[in-house]
C-alpha cells in the first residue's frame, strides 16, 4: 500500500430540500469548512475541480464561476461530470494531477442545487441520463430502473421486501445522528413496509431525496500532505468502470458489473481484500442498491447479502459498519456533492472524528459511488 497521495481537508454544507442562497455561497459553505480543516490559504491550492451534473442551474460554466467566488484565479479550473458520482471521478481526477506532477494541491469541490427546477423537471433530467434515442423517451425514470433490479434479486436469491425495509430502518437510526442530514427522524419496519408504492417493488422510503449541497476534498502530494496535517488520510486505491447505458445492453439485474469491476481495481490497487475493509460508505440512492452493493464489493456472497442486513452486520458495531451516517437514504442527494460527501465521512472515521457515528479504530475505509443506474462506477479506498 503505498502512501503518496492524501486527503488533507474535508468540508460539507448542509444537504437541505431548499437552500436558500445561489450555487456561489453553497459551494463556499463547504470550501471554508475544508480550507480550515486543512488550515491552509488559497494560494497554496493549485486548481479546481469542480464536480456537478449539468442542467440544473442556468450558469453554463459553474467551474470559473465558483473558482473566481473563492479566490481562486488564476490557478486553472476544471468542470467534471459522471451524474451521480462526478465527486468521486474528480478525486481519480485530482490523484492523477498531483500523481503526474502537474499540481501539488487540488481541491476536489462537489455541488448540486437540485431545487433550482421542480421535482418533475429533475425526474426528466435523471431520466435524459440513459440513452436519450432508445430509453428516456419512453418515460424512464430512476425509480423504475431500480424497481427491476429489485425484482430480479428478489426472483433469483429470494430476497424480500423487509431485507429491503430493513436497509432503511438503518439508514434512519444513524441518520438521527447526523446534523447535515436532510431526514433526522426514524423509521419503524412496520412504516416502511406499508409506505406508498413507487415502483414495484419500491416504496417511498425504499428510495432517497434530492436535495441541495456541496462537499469539499483537499488532496495533496506526500511532502505537503505531511506538512499540512497530522492526520492525513492515504489514497490507497482506485477503481473506476463503466458498463452500457441501455438496460438492453446488460447481462445481470442482481448486481451492478461496473461496481464489481471497480472494486476489483481498488482492492488490487491499495493490496487489500473485503475482509481489510473496516468501514465503507456505499451509494444507497435506492434500499437495493446497498444490497447489491454488499455483494458486489464482496461484503456476502451474491445472494447473501440479506443476511448481513438481517444480523445486522452492517450496523456499526457489525462486521463491516456501512452508511453509519445515514447514507443516501437519509443525507439526501446533490448529485454532484454526493461522493465528496461519503468521502468526508470515510476520512473522519479514519481520524477517529465521526462523534456518535465513530466506529471503533477503523484503519481502512472503502467509498463506492455509482453514476446513474450503473453506468459508471468509482470505488476509492482510503487508510489512515
Amino acid at each position: 500500500m503505498k502512501k503518496e497521495i492524501a486527503i488533507v481537508g474535508v468540508g460539507q454544507s448542509a444537504f437541505v430540500r431548499g437552500y436558500p442562497g445561489n450555487i456561489r455561497e453553497l459551494a463556499f459553505e463547504a470550501y471554508k469548512e475544508a480550507m480550515e480543516d486543512a488550515k491552509i490559504t488559497p494560494k497554496e491550492i493549485d486548481a479546481t475541480l469542480l464536480c456537478s451534473a449539468p442542467e440544473y442551474d442556468k450558469q453554463r460554466t459553474p467551474a470559473g464561476l465558483i473558482a473566481e467566488y473563492l479566490g481562486l484565479n488564476p490557478q486553472p479550473a476544471f468542470y467534471v461530470e459522471s451524474v451521480c458520482s462526478s465527486s468521486s471521478t474528480g478525486l481519480r481526477i485530482a490523484y492523477s494531477l498531483i500523481k503526474s506532477g502537474l499540481h501539488d494541491t487540488v481541491i476536489v469541490l462537489g455541488l448540486q442545487k437540485m431545487s433550482e427546477i421542480t421535482s418533475a423537471e429533475s425526474q426528466e433530467r435523471m431520466g435524459r441520463g440513459a440513452d436519450i434515442m432508445w430509453e428516456a423517451p419512453f418515460g424512464t425514470m430512476m425509480p423504475a430502473y431500480y424497481a427491476m433490479y429489485a425484482r430480479g434479486h428478489m426472483n433469483k436469491y429470494g430476497t424480500t421486501e423487509e431485507d429491503l425495509a430493513l436497509i432503511r430502518v438503518k439508514a434512519a437510526s444513524y441518520g438521527m445522528l447526523n446534523e447535515k442530514a436532510v431526514y433526522r427522524k426514524p423509521v419503524k419496519l412496520e412504516d416502511a413496509l406499508n409506505a406508498d408504492m413507487i415502483a414495484t417493488p419500491l416504496k417511498k422510503f425504499d428510495c432517497c431525496a434530492n436535495a441541495d449541497g456541496a462537499s469539499c476534498i483537499i488532496v495533496t502530494n506526500k511532502d505537503k500532505a505531511k506538512e499540512y496535517s497530522k492526520k492525513p488520510i492515504w489514497i490507497l486505491g482506485l477503481g473506476a468502470a463503466t458498463a452500457p447505458i441501455n438496460m438492453a445492453g446488460r447481462d445481470t439485474f442482481t448486481g451492478l458489473r461496473c461496481a464489481q469491476v471497480a472494486a476489483k481495481m481498488a482492492y488490487e490497487m491499495a493490496g487489500v481484500t473485503p475482509n481489510d475493509i473496516d468501514v465503507a460508505e456505499v451509494h444507497d440512492c435506492f434500499t437495493i442498491a446497498e444490497m447489491m452493493a454488499y455483494e458486489d464489493l464482496g461484503f456476502a456472497k451474491p445472494g447473501e447479502g440479506k443476511r448481513l442486513i438481517r444480523e445486522k452486520e452492517t450496523y456499526k458495531e457489525g462486521k463491516i459498519p456501512i452508511n453509519v451516517d445515514g447514507g443516501l437514504l437519509s443525507k439526501g442527494h446533490p448529485i454532484g456533492a454526493t461522493g465528496g460527501s461519503q468521502i468526508r465521512t470515510i476520512v473522519m472515521q479514519l481520524r477517529g472524528e465521526a462523534g456518535p457515528m465513530q466506529v471503533k479504530d477503523p484503519e481502512i475505509g472503502l467509498v463506492h459511488n455509482i453514476g446513474g443506474v450503473g453506468i459508471y462506477g468509482n470505488v476509492t479506498i482510503l487508510g489512515r
